[in-house]
């Protein structure tokens, strides 16, 4: 199966009702989907300003994080971390998506205008950890304050 296909799968495993889902999600003209957050993953939602210099660490400590997605004015960026994650996080500036709330999520290998993966899931439901998530942000925030930026192109360069 494919790398896309077993992401699709992994995705629309928590939606209600997941046939209908990738169904409805193969034929929307704008390739975005509802999915609940809180029963496979949570998602940390960082100022763009801050995530994509967070990423910049993630990805030199990490072979692969988890799932990054990124809003189409790179505005804000969401890490996908384990369920229960929000509703402890303590973070001013970070907004949250756990049990009850709902994330707009792009189909994976396809474009969109209005938000995208930085890091595609993989299917195999590799989530970023929180603590490493929050060390990552302490040394991006610390970079940004010593005026550095992220390497990627991205805000803060």
């Amino acid at each position: 199966m494919s790398a896309a296909k077993t992401a699709i799968e992994w995705l629309v495993a928590v939606a209600p009702d997941p046939e209908a889902c990738r169904w409805a999600w193969e034929r929307n003209p704008l390739g975005v989907t509802l999915l609940p957050a809180g029963r496979v993953w949570d998602v940390l939602i960082l100022p763009g300003e801050l995530g994509y210099p967070t990423l910049d660490v993630l990805t030199r400590v990490l072979d692969r994080p988890g799932p990054v997605l990124v809003d189409f004015g790179d505005s804000r960026v969401g890490f996908f971390v384990p369920p229960g994650t929000a509703a402890r996080w303590l973070g001013t500036g970070i907004r949250t998506a756990g049990s009850g709330t709902w994330i707009v999520v792009p189909y994976p290998g396809r474009a969109t205008r209005t938000v995208r993966w930085l890091v595609p899931p993989d299917g195999s439901g590799t989530l970023t950890d929180p603590a490493l998530l929050e060390l990552a942000m302490h040394e991006a925030a610390a970079e940004l304050a010593r005026g550095g930026g992220g390497a990627d192109g991205g805000p803060g360069t």
